[in-house]
């Protein structure tokens, strides 16, 4: 039997989503581990789904969070890069097969056999649970080191928000040309980062929202150069065909077709949330306008390192609202009904940053 310690994290056992204290067992660091003293950890909006078993798929008792930051205090045998005492995150990847055409290509998330930091299954066949806990043991291949000058607690989020919004991005080539018009649907978690990825490379940045109210923090707080109501059919028609790129980021049921029409012919919308319901694909501004719907999730590793140091270069992480882990179970609601600006984030450790 393979050698074991004890974790003390915060775990659901049932779909009523309450989140209460809970000891499990981590493996022993291995030779291609590193053990990592977990210091904060985001709350995403996948957690509530997991917790609540959303999507059918929960394996209780889970404990949640793939947002994870925090310092080495163990490095195996076969590791090579990481020291004891660096600041790393760990994202939402725990394993992959490492031999198939995806992961060769550099795309290891897009994996047939991808397993997930919680709620999956390592290789050795046991469960993995994710950062609502003391510490993890993780392979150093799905490992990314976290810049110095970044606060841990607002960088957290940058581990699946960030690089979530940041790979469409690269993927659409905003990173090598500026002046593009970039289209933001949703002032959320995701929405807030992809304003501010998207200012830093040079682009016009416009927000697509239906709530009045988001436009000061779009405009004033985040820089946003435009602000549309997708509400108000004048606004729509007004900015329609002006758009390269929309992330949209919504995860609430909603009606793509209007949207469709502010991308300019040979545009493309990429799909980042995960509504519950699937959408509805109206066929006329997607042939008469030549347009693409795909979707994108997450990132590689490599793209998660870029990210990072992107966001260190200029000095960009999340605006977070940190809680006790007293507060978890308050977090995850107040996400559930959208009350927070923009990411929660646990203080595991008590404050400690060291």
């Amino acid at each position: 039997m393979a050698h074991t310690r004890t974790a003390s994290g915060w775990a659901a056992h049932d779909p009523s989503g309450v989140v209460a204290p809970y000891t499990f067992k981590r493996r022993e660091n291995g030779p291609t581990d590193v053990t990592i003293k977990i210091l904060y950890c985001g709350i995403c909006h996948t957690d509530v789904h997991h917790v609540k078993n959303d999507w059918g798929s929960t394996m209780y008792p889970v404990v949640p969070g793939h947002e994870i930051v925090g310092i080495v205090t163990e490095i195996g045998g076969g590791v090579a890069g990481f020291e004891v005492g660096e600041r790393v995150g760990v994202g939402c990847l725990a394993a992959t097969c490492l031999d198939c055409e995806m992961c060769r290509d550099g795309q290891e998330n897009y994996c047939d056999k991808v397993q997930f930091v919680y709620n999956g299954f390592f290789w050795d066949g046991t469960v993995t649970y994710g950062g609502y806990s003391d510490f993890i043991v993780a392979d150093h291949r799905y490992v990314v080191r976290i810049p110095e000058n970044l606060p841990l607690d607002a960088a957290a989020p940058l581990l699946c928000a960030g690089i979530t919004v940041f790979a469409p991005m690269k993927d659409h080539g905003l990173l090598e040309t500026p002046g593009m018009r970039l289209g933001v649907v949703g002032l959320g978690g995701l929405g807030h980062v992809a304003v501010k990825f998207g200012k830093s490379l040079g682009h016009h940045v416009a927000v697509i929202s239906t709530s009045p109210s988001k436009e000061a923090e779009a405009k004033q707080k985040l820089g946003a150069d435009d602000f549309i109501l997708s509400s108000d059919p004048k606004q729509m028609m007004a900015r329609a065909r002006s758009m390269d790129l929309i992330v949209n980021t919504v995860s609430a049921n909603h009606f793509i077709g209007p949207i469709m029409e502010l991308l300019k012919p040979k545009g493309t919308m990429v799909l980042v949330g995960a509504p519950q319901k699937p959408l509805e694909l109206p066929w006329q501004p997607l042939i008469f306008g030549k347009r693409v719907i795909k979707g994108s999730m997450i990132g590689s590793i490599k793209e998660t390192q870029e990210m990072m140091d992107f966001c260190g270069k200029h000095n960009l992480t999340c605006d977070v609202e940190v809680v006790s882990t007293r507060r978890i179970n308050e977090a995850l609601q107040r996400l559930a009904d959208n009350d927070v600006k923009y990411r929660f984030v646990i203080d595991i450790a008590g404050g400690i940053e060291s």
